[in-house]
């Protein structure tokens, strides 16, 4: 809930009071959410229930509390060099690569509160250049629901998406001359959605969420990105504002997290999008990962991003990386 508050903040730096007012609202309707489910969590059961009572005590194993949580932390590293005179070709390298995913879930009776933060960073250093970034995210999903049945479930939810640090785009004048234009930085673009609707879960693994009405804020915080990215089209943001709203005809999330085969993990995110205005000209982003875990601190991870946003270009856009690193579970 803390990392909630710490997105609202800085995001709220970046727009005028209105519409700040706004935003905050929607944060505001999820915090009273997970209240509510937080609230019952103080109860002394001990002196609301007579365990020596075969009735009472069936009651309290159908009302306890279920709290889990998983956070992964890992690292990998790759270098390669040459000498002076290798006569096939190459440049020496070295890279880094970071990851810290956490996922926590509580639930009581038939409320159930679900915080998953995903954060990727790491970046490439070649002989003669300046070090650029090679992945980048930032990844935070709170969400507040109410079981209605055992398949169906109602919930609040908000999401956010950003980078940690800026992103640039390279090219070369002339022979030598290298240029490089910051195309991106920290909430630049961010994206910001808050939604109400149904969810599906036939089972542990998966769910899929349908929200009508859903509303995405596209946040720009740095004015002038808009002159390095012309292709981009400002990420949908109006030329001098910092802040685009929509509102969603339909928004449908699915989500897939399971062990396929021992060691092997499968998880993937599919999001689509469609504002009221232009309801066909959708907005589509699959991120998926497979990890396969090598022995208890070793890993080799292929994660992939594929994303189709008009706002940003009329192509397909694609991401795909593969790691073997450390990986730290807890």
């Amino acid at each position: 809930m803390a990392e909630a508050h710490s997105i609202c903040m800085i995001a709220g730096s970046t727009l005028s009071k209105y519409n700040y007012r706004i935003v905050s609202a929607f944060f505001l309707l999820s915090f009273l959410f997970s209240g509510v489910a937080q609230a019952q969590t103080g109860y002394d059961f001990q002196k609301l229930v007579d365990l020596s009572n075969k009735i009472n005590a069936n009651r309290l194993k159908l009302t306890a509390d279920t709290t889990w949580h998983k956070i992964q932390l890992g690292a990998n590293f790759n270098q390669g060099s040459f000498s002076s005179n290798w006569t096939g070709g190459g440049v020496s390298s070295v890279g880094i690569g970071t990851f810290l995913n956490a996922l926590f879930e509580k639930k009581r009776g038939k409320n159930a509160w679900r915080t998953d933060f995903q954060s990727q960073f790491g970046f490439v250093k070649n002989q003669g250049q300046e070090s650029r970034k090679n992945m980048d995210r930032i990844f935070i999903d709170f969400k507040y629901s109410r079981t209605l049945s055992p398949k169906w479930v109602m919930f609040a939810n908000i999401n956010g998406q950003s980078q940690f640090a800026s992103g640039y785009d390279y090219s070369t004048q002339g022979d030598s001359l290298e240029i490089k234009k910051k195309v991106s930085n920290l909430l630049s673009p961010a994206y910001i959605t808050e939604s109400i609707g149904l969810e599906y879960k036939p089972v542990p693994y998966f769910f899929l969420d349908f929200a009508p009405g859903a509303f995405r804020q596209t946040v720009v915080a740095d004015r002038n990105l808009y002159v390095n990215t012309p292709d981009q089209k400002n990420y949908g943001v109006p030329i001098g504002h910092r802040i685009r709203y929509e509102l969603a005809l339909m928004q449908i999330v699915a989500n897939y997290n399971k062990e396929i085969f021992k060691q092997v993990n499968l998880k993937f995110r599919y999001q689509f999008y469609s504002n009221i205005i232009n309801p066909f000209n959708a907005d589509h982003r699959l991120d998926a990962s497979l990890t396969a875990k090598v022995n208890k601190f070793v890993n080799v991870n292929l994660s992939s991003i594929v994303i189709y946003d008009d706002d940003q270009s009329g192509d397909i856009q694609f991401a795909q990386g593969l790691n073997i690193g450390f990986l730290y579970s807890f």
